[in-house]
């Protein structure tokens, strides 16, 4: 769900449990994300099968200088489903999933886009962890990998889609595979990646789905408080007093907490799994639970629809019925909040991320939670503390564009699907209108995040049924296309 900043940033991210006070808000970038305030991550429906093949690739530390440290090489696990693939005489397509800020594990039977519609592409799956991650770490060990600034200075999104580059053309190499079109899937982060990769590397990738990809979340290209503006709309549409009650919760909260034994008050109305040290902890954890909630508000569960009719059932006072909550959004558990949790490599990887590149100024104003902004100059003090360097908020849209995106675009990018659903508070800072016939958005009013790549299920109703079958089709007809233009070439090819 989220991860405090993506890395032990426990503030507003929902997988941490400390809290200090951060100068940011970053909900968490993940197709599946993660059980909330747990250790786990979300499981696996069953192992993979056998027809997972693991491979590693040789990969070049650095792809864009020639110092001699650059050419230093590193193991990066990729992993390919052969099973169904039509061959490379037919040049049969390749469908290629960039891995984002987690191991690839989890993203192998999840990611359903891949595995529900292999069959009729005859296509290969290709699953490319993203550098940093799992097994794919440089310099010998994790712990030398993330030493210091040095070190991590080769963890970034360009040096990714450099490494998806290369691998991807050393698959087709292997594989004797020239002709067959690839396609990159990625969701989230991962959208951004295959977005972005489409961009940089239109000769290796005949398109791209990008999946709830929030490239317009930089700089003043999106509002600030876009994002907790569109978790309040999700909330006031399943009940309005749903969404009274939390917005004055907060200060309830406070002045519970400002008096004798208030905290331990709130401990015993919140099962706390060990005592809050500051009315901070319990206010960070239940702004993560509504935005996760929101942002993750899939069907047949509809998170926020389960936590409002607690809420609004319950009879015990404002407090009691947050309380009540948090019971019905967690399920039945013998303690709630401050729950024991070890940092994850995501946690660290993307404090790192969002402390050089991934810079997206969200805050909070004049919704249902209490005023937040962001502050560049905290954000920058926070991160050069931890890495004696500062962001480069600007970096992402000098190295991928996002201003005036609509008149920039199309003069140079194709066959791109920018899928959302307008549930997901992140939608705020997606591609949500046509750019031209080759750059499309598809979105559907009551989607959630990235639920159209996940796994199909028979509970699915039917609006990411269709939007589903029409990003199907869209890349029909670009692959169609390819192989028509193909056909073409070899014909008249003269050298």
């Amino acid at each position: 769900m989220f991860s405090s900043p993506w890395i032990p940033f426990l503030l507003f991210v929902l997988s941490t449990s400390v809290v200090t006070a951060l100068p940011y808000r970053f909900p968490r970038l993940s197709p599946i994300g993660e059980k909330f305030l747990h250790h786990s991550r979300v499981l696996l429906e069953a192992p993979p099968s056998d027809d997972f093949k693991t491979f590693y690739y040789n990969q070049t530390l650095d792809h864009f200088s020639y110092r001699p440290e650059s050419y230093t090489t590193f193991p990066q696990r990729y992993i390919v489903n052969f099973k169904y693939w039509g061959g490379a005489n037919s040049s049969a397509p390749i469908f290629a999933y960039l891995g984002a800020e987690a191991p690839i594990d989890d993203d192998l039977n999840v990611i359903g886009f891949m595995t529900d519609n292999v069959i009729q592409f005859n296509a290969l799956l290709v699953y490319i962890e993203h550098r940093y991650y799992g097994k794919s770490v440089p310099f010998g060990s994790r712990d030398e990998a993330l030493r210091n600034a040095s070190t991590l200075g080769y963890f970034n999104s360009a040096q990714a889609i450099a490494d998806y580059a290369s691998i991807l053309m050393h698959v087709k190499k292997e594989l004797r595979a020239n002709y067959s079109p690839v396609i990159v899937i990625g969701g989230s982060y991962g959208g951004m990646l295959a977005s972005w990769f489409r961009l940089k590397y239109p000769h290796v990738a005949l398109g791209a789905l990008a999946s709830s990809a929030p490239i317009l979340y930089f700089d003043d290209i999106t509002p600030q408080n876009g994002y907790y503006s569109v978790v309040t709309k999700d909330f006031r549409e399943v009940s309005e007093t749903c969404y009274e009650t939390i917005k004055k919760s907060w200060s309830e909260m406070e002045a519970v907490a400002l008096q004798p034994n208030g905290l331990s008050f709130l401990d015993q109305q919140f099962k706390t799994c060990r005592p809050i040290a500051r009315y901070l902890e319990l206010r960070d954890y239940l702004w993560s639970m509504y935005a996760s909630a929101a942002q993750y508000n899939h069907p047949p569960g509809y998170p926020v629809t389960r936590i409002c009719d607690a809420i609004d059932g319950a009879v015990n006072g404002t407090l009691g019925k947050i309380a009540a909550g948090v019971f019905a959004y967690r399920g039945n558990l013998s303690c709630y909040i401050n729950e024991p949790r070890n940092e994850t490599e995501t946690d660290v990887g993307w404090r790192w991320q969002s402390c050089s590149e991934m810079v997206m100024p969200i805050s909070s104003d004049d919704d249902m939670f209490p005023p937040f902004p962001f502050d560049l100059g905290n954000f920058s003090r926070y991160c050069n503390g931890l890495y004696g360097v500062p962001p480069r908020p600007h970096w992402a849209t000098t190295y991928y564009g996002g201003h005036d995106i609509q008149l920039v675009l199309q003069r140079f990018g194709s066959n791109i699907i920018f899928s959302n659903g307008l549930k997901d508070p992140y939608s705020i800072g997606g591609v949500l209108h046509n750019i031209s016939d080759t750059l499309l958005a598809v979105h559907t009013t009551n989607g959630s995040h990235c639920l159209d790549i996940l796994k199909a299920n028979e509970t699915d109703p039917e609006w990411v049924v269709a939007q589903r079958k029409t990003e199907v089709d869209i890349i029909k007809a670009w692959i169609s296309k390819y192989y028509a233009d193909l056909a073409n070439y070899k014909q008249n090819k003269t050298f």
